[in-house]
């Protein structure tokens, strides 16, 4: 899962400080640092997951580069 959220990022361009901002204006609190390490960890449930793609406006997950 930690791979996938982090290329859907760099796909999107999007900064942990970017998921950060885009995350608080769907109603999740999390500041920068902790969804650094939560990502870089891999320790992250998929409500997280998910949570963060309604953030960053995906509808869908690349899971090959196919």
């Amino acid at each position: 899962m930690k791979s996938l959220l982090k290329s859907e990022l760099v796909r999107r361009n999007v900064t942990y400080a970017d998921l950060a901002e885009k995350l608080a204006a769907i109603g999740v609190k999390e500041n920068e640092p902790n969804i650094r390490n939560k990502i870089s960890r891999g320790k992250f449930t998929a409500v997280f997951l998910l949570q963060c793609m309604d953030a960053i406006g995906a509808s869908s997950l690349r899971l090959s580069d196919d």
